[in-house]
């Protein structure tokens, strides 16, 4: 069995690739190919859940099988920790071998941005920069990663809890060398911005206003029915002018982000039904994870020539 730390997990999940992988299993799931129950969330302490997200392939699709077991613990970053811990375990279906062991939180903020990343691709009205992202957190940064290299985007505007950590944020990119700045004025950030992503922790509302008639807004830090990042105004003004698309079926009853705003949720399409870019109006795309995703990360490092699984 091939052991992943942190660092060569994501050097084992490139954009492209994973998109790639991203896009054959939303195909196979919609032939009937993938099983991926819905995720299990045990509490294990006061502030801290325990999530096991399995999914597999038929045979006629590939020998493999995939399953999360992380810990999410909201208190975390005040014992200088980080929120998610925890492992993604390959297997082969059909023996039950393992193949490959993958750091978690890598597994989760790469695939994660890859399907925001695959969702711009399908739905955003302009794909082009500038972007604004809210939360200086790991998904914040993978988010930008995957936008600056897979869609060129060269102008990033930060928007952190606090002028602090946006700063913090800032310079962190200037160092991989992205033009970023703080987005003091979140108006005047919204009306320059195509490209729009939340990555906080959902504990309070982070983006309210108006976004533009061409706005791609990605919702990532809610993956329950009462986390909440957008003000439910803008929600429903999206829907209203545009299009909303949530990521799989189990956010339906996930994203609380479109359930707080009363939108009709059932009508909202998934990315595995082949949802169409509309010719007006912003997109909303809610994003709450899935099994499925890990599954996708999981194909894409066991298929790898490089490995040789």
């Amino acid at each position: 069995m091939i052991v992943h730390d942190a660092a060569a997990t994501a050097r084992a999940l490139p954009w492209a690739p994973l998109v790639h992988a991203l896009e054959r299993t939303l195909a196979d799931l919609a032939a009937g190919h993938v099983q991926a129950p819905e995720r299990w969330v045990l509490p294990l302490a006061p502030a801290t859940s325990w999530f096991l997200m399995p999914a597999w392939l038929a045979p006629q699709a590939g020998d493999l099988a995939a399953i999360k077991l992380i810990t999410y613990a909201t208190d975390n970053a005040e014992r200088g920790l980080p929120a998610i811990l925890g492992d993604v375990l390959v297997l082969r279906a059909s023996t039950g071998e393992r193949l490959a062991l993958l750091d978690g939180p890598t597994v989760t903020a790469r695939r994660t941005a890859a399907v925001t990343l695959l969702a711009a691709y399908r739905l955003a009205p302009r794909p082009v920069g500038p972007l604004l992202v809210i939360g200086t957190g790991v998904q914040a940064l993978a988010h930008v990663a995957a936008f600056t290299e897979a869609l060129g985007i060269d102008e990033v505007w930060v928007r952190g809890r606090t002028p602090a950590s946006g700063r913090a944020f800032t310079q962190a990119l200037h160092q991989h060398g992205l033009f970023a700045e703080v987005a003091e004025n979140l108006d005047d950030a919204l009306q320059r911005c195509p490209m729009v992503i939340t990555c906080t922790s959902a504990q309070t509302v982070c983006l309210q206003g108006s976004v533009r008639d061409d706005a791609f807004v990605a919702a990532i830090g809610g993956f329950t029915p009462t986390m909440v990042e957008l003000d439910p105004a803008l929600t429903r003004d999206i829907a209203a002018r545009g299009q909303v698309v949530v990521d799989s079926a189990s956010a339906r009853h996930e994203a609380g982000d479109l359930i707080v705003a009363g939108v009709d949720v059932a009508a909202c399409q998934t990315l595995a039904e082949q949802p169409a870019r509309q010719d007006r109006g912003p997109v909303l795309f809610k994003s709450c994870g899935s099994a499925l995703w890990d599954l996708a990360a999981a194909r894409c490092v066991a298929e790898s020539p490089r490995l040789s699984i």
